[in-house]
């Protein structure tokens, strides 16, 4: 039996890698809209934080950065607040696998 290997992701705010279930990812949808995909499947550019401290590293311009996107004070008020609801665990968006 074959071993499946598990994703990796590095987080945009602190750097270090991790399992990418266990980080939060952030997405600019092709429309351009930035959200927190609970789901981890929608389509777009994607970027991963560790949890809300990391959320405000990254909120510096590495997370614009990596969505190749400014984000204003509305989008990022609003990151932080899923990011935090999150983190405190808030059920995930039907469908997702975790």
């Amino acid at each position: 039996m074959k071993v499946r290997r598990v994703p990796q992701r590095t987080c945009v705010g602190c750097g270090k890698q991790a399992a990418k279930r266990s980080l939060v990812r952030i997405v600019r949808t092709p429309a351009g809209e930035v959200l927190v995909d609970a789901t981890g499947r929608r389509n777009g550019r994607g970027a991963y934080v560790c949890g809300p401290a990391c959320l405000e590293k990254a909120l510096s311009g590495r997370l614009a950065h990596a969505l190749e996107r400014e984000l204003g004070p509305d989008e990022a008020e609003r990151l932080r607040r899923d990011v935090a609801a999150l983190a405190a665990g808030a059920p995930r968006e039907a469908g997702g696998h975790g």
